[in-house]
């Protein structure tokens, strides 16, 4: 059973913003494309042509449309609490830091992972804490 027909129709302050969005230099590639996507539907484009167009799949194409509709210009952004969650903490870290600053003795990650447990109830992989701890300087 084909799926309906999802149409955009934009006022032309909208289909300006889009356009600006489209244009800009600071703004990510899938929100440009998300407002190509819309665009192109306003301007006739039915869901499987904007696909083959943009190398896209139909199911992202009609997710990307149903989100203008329901959401309008805020739809474009990704949600928050998207992708992986951190291991740890901010605080870890700069405990962590304060430990090594502050103890007369030196650690290796393995010992800063245990101590990191047995402190602070968080469970890490030792070579996690030494990539951590070596970006942070």
């Amino acid at each position: 059973m084909p799926k309906p027909r999802i149409q955009v129709s934009l006022n032309t302050e909208e289909e300006r913003t889009l356009w600006e969005l489209e244009n800009a230099e600071g703004v990510g590639r899938r929100i440009r494309e998300r407002a190509r996507t819309i665009r192109l539907s306003n301007e006739g484009w039915y869901v499987e042509r904007i696909a083959a167009h943009l190398h896209r799949g139909k199911e992202t194409i009609r997710r990307t449309l149903k989100r203008w509709k329901r959401e309008g210009l805020g739809g474009l952004w990704e949600r928050s609490g998207r992708g992986r969650q951190a291991k740890c903490s901010q605080e870890d870290i700069e405990y962590l830091e304060a430990c090594i600053r502050e103890d007369e003795r030196s650690y290796n990650s393995v010992q800063l992972a245990k101590k990191l447990e047995e402190e602070r109830g968080v469970k890490l992989h030792p070579e996690y804490l030494r990539q951590r701890l070596k970006k942070r300087g």
